[in-house]
Parts: C-alpha cells; structure tokens; sequence
C-alpha cells in the first residue's frame, strides 16, 4: 500500500489534534482511502513541551523548511495561525508542489484570491474545510451539495465565545464580564477576546463561504461588522420579554440590487431553531432555492473537531492524487471564467425591523417627542414598553419598530440622541423574523 506522506507546521492545539486523529485511525483511513497516511515531519518554534501524547523527537523539527523543501511530503497542513509567516509558508509550499491544508480562516479572508491564484498556477490543491465552522461540513455543503442551488442566503452563529457570552447571560443572568471571564477560563475565549467579540472572527468565516456562494472573493471591508461589547442584560431581558433571543448572527440574502453581507448581533424568536444553539456550538441555516432551509450544527471549533475537518481535505486530496485529478473540484464552486463581480448592499441601505432603548427623564412629553423624531423619518413603532421609576439615573424606554431603512434610523437616532431628554447613547438590535 502506498504512503501518502504529510507534513505538519505548528503543533499547537490543531496541530496536536491532527497528529493524534491520524494516527488513532490510522487502520480506519487506511482502508477508506486505500493508501495510508504518514506523518512524515511536524515543525514548530517549541519542541519540547509535552502536547498529551507521544510524538517521535525524529519527527520534529524547530525549521519549518525541513517540512516545505522535502520532496518526499505531498500535503502539508498549516496551523500556525495568523497571516504573516504562515501566508509565506503557504506559498513557498505550493510552489514546491505541496497540495495545503489549512484553517486559516483570516489568513484565506485576507490573502484568498493570491493564495488560489498560487494553488491554481502550480496544479496544486487548496483544502480549507476547517476555516469555518469546525467539524460542520459547510464548505463541502456549499461547494458540492448545494452546487444545483442558487443560494439566497444564510443565518448563523459561527463564533463559539460570543454564543457561550450570550448564552451565559441570557439562562445564568451573569453580566457581560462575568460570561466573559468564565469563557476564557474554560478556554472558549482568549486572554485578548477581541477578535471574536468584536465580531471580526465571524466576519472572516463569512467572507470565506460568501465568496464560495457567489463566486468571487468577498473583501472584508465590505461586510458590515458589530460585535456583542455593548449588548447588556438588561437588553437580553427586554428581548426575552418580546419572545427573542439576541445571538451574533452572520448574515447575507440576495437582493434585486445586490447581496446584503453583515455580521452584528440580531433579536431572533425563541421559534427559530438558531435560538436554541447555546454554548460555545455553532449553526449555519442556508435558504438555497431547491431546497429551502437547512441547519448544520456542530462544535465550532476545539481540537478533535477542527482535526477531523483537516482529515477530511486530507482524504479529498489523497483519493484526487489516486486518480491524477487535482483540483476536481474549482476552490471557489465555480469555474474560474464564470465568476462574477459581488455588488455587496451598503448596510445604511438594509431594510428590517428594530429594537430601541432610550434611557430618558421620567417625565410627561418624553415619550411623544423620541415618537415625533421617529415618525419624521417614516419610522413606524410596533410596540412600547416603558417602565417609570421616577429615577435620577433615567427610565427606559424600549420599542419595537415596523420595517424601516437603516440610513432612517440613523438619521433618527443623531436627532434623538440631541435631545434634551435623552440620557444616554440610544441601544439599536436588529430584528431577524
């Protein structure tokens, strides 16, 4: 049987992982792929630290060139990290030949058109399942499942830390810092959470299968981005007291006039089945127009399920290596002549319901002028709920809106925010129904 020898660069957590789901099944892939799979080489900037299990000291190595210039690796799997160092190795890899794994998710966002371009010129291949979602198939959902479908959008949770956040908030009532501070303490978040809670985390993951979707790389500084540092309690209560949910969503539909891309947190009913992904899981819904709704869930992110994505890029290029037929499949869906431009929707243009808090003076009259601003501007109020506490701190006032325009409500908000009556900066979530 022959080998189909692999190399590692970066033993950290994914790296770990891998090197132990190859190695534990490596009798159960052998006999799916009919050819066996060999570590060959792992490099890392600290090899002698102890990962949990065994690793030959033959196998490692502190030079990352030992992997990417041996003749004898086919496929090297990149899980540094990052979009320095590893964007390097990545290149120099192919243009030696090497088929790449990786999960770079901001790496791929980032640099994606230049590292397929790469892949492409030197017949090699691109495997990035683990860049989105951990163990959740979507990129193979989307690349090959759904390939009769046009996609009209998806809706999803893809950030482990800020679900656990939320989720935390929302069924312990902890306050933001506390959720916080229990997430990095389980390892959900990093000691400086700010890429995920900040929403640009999500934001990668979405450029990633947006460009899939559609054809083209998506650029990061068209898609609208707002993380979950200002969602309180008290907004988590006022939503469950309407029957929604607050979770940071990925979001894109199809328009008439051109495809809304955005990442922000959004109010979703307890009916949705995204409402019940608690903790640090993920859930993508994809709308395609074959075959409605469906839902994939799944741990985001973590050791063994991010090494099992990696596996199954290993086992799609191993069995196109078998048949002299890499790159079978397009990285982006489609042929590289059928691409065409994305047109991404200006978020001020967006169209959907909303959720406001002003926190104003307990008295007569408030409430008729934040009404008057917003009717000015042809914003619609579904519902009040306004509680008085004759308190020196202000009261809040929470409302529920009809459809309204985005710039609308932003234009509202800077004449709201004016007044003499108003407190304090105006809370704005958007509503998915």
């Amino acid at each position: 049987m022959k080998n189909l020898n692999i190399g590692i660069l970066g033993l950290g957590t994914v790296g770990t992982g891998v090197f132990r789901l190859v190695n534990q099944n490596e009798a159960l892939l052998s006999r799916r792929l009919g050819q066996a799979l060999r570590i060959k080489k792992i490099a890392d900037i600290d090899i002698k630290s102890d990962r949990g299990i065994p690793i030959p000291e033959n196998l490692l190595t502190t030079d990352a060139y030992q992997v990417i210039d041996d003749p004898d690796i086919d496929i090297i799997i990149e899980t540094i990290g990052g979009d320095t160092v590893a964007k390097t190795f990545i290149l120099d890899a192919m243009a030696n030949g090497k088929h790449v794994v990786t999960a770079n998710k901001a790496l791929l966002a980032k640099h994606g058109k230049m590292i397929i371009q790469q892949a492409s010129e030197n017949n090699v291949e691109l495997g990035f399942e683990a860049s989105v979602g951990g163990c959740m198939p979507i990129i193979k959902t989307i690349r090959e499942s759904l390939v009769g479908n046009t996609i009209l959008g998806f809706k999803g949770i893809l950030n482990g830390t800020c679900n656990y956040i939320l989720s935390q908030i929302t069924h312990e009532r902890v306050s933001y810092e506390a959720a916080l501070a229990e997430a990095q303490q389980k390892g959900y978040a990093e000691a400086d959470p700010s890429l995920d809670v900040n929403g640009d985390d999500t934001a990668h993951k979405l450029a990633i299968i947006s460009s899939l979707s559609y054809g083209k790389q998506v650029k990061l500084d068209d898609i609208y981005t707002e993380g979950i540092t200002q969602i309180t309690a008290l907004d988590i209560q006022f939503a469950h007291q309407f029957g929604y949910c607050i979770k940071l969503l990925a979001i894109t539909k199809m328009t008439e006039k051109a495809v809304d891309i955005r990442v922000h947190p959004a109010m979703i009913p307890y009916s949705h089945m995204l409402s019940n992904v608690n903790g640090s899981y993920n859930a993508l819904s994809i709308i395609g127009d074959a075959v409605d709704e469906m839902v994939l869930y799944g741990h985001g992110a973590g050791m063994m399920p991010t090494a099992s994505a990696i596996v199954s890029d290993i086992a799609d290029i191993a069995r196109n290596i078998q048949v002299s037929a890499p790159n079978r499949i397009s990285t982006l869906a489609n042929a590289a002549r059928n691409t065409q431009p994305i047109n991404v929707l200006p978020i001020t243009e967006i169209n959907c319901r909303f959720y406001f808090r002003f926190t104003a003076i307990d008295s007569p009259g408030v409430l008729s002028k934040i009404a008057g601003v917003l009717g000015k501007y042809d914003i619609s109020i579904d519902c009040v709920h306004q509680k008085g506490r004759k308190s020196r701190e202000g009261v809040p006032i929470v409302m529920l809106t009809h459809q309204a325009k985005e710039a609308d409500v932003r234009a509202a908000f800077s004449e709201i925010q004016a007044l003499d009556v108003v407190w304090e900066a105006p809370v704005l979530i958007r509503i998915e129904d």
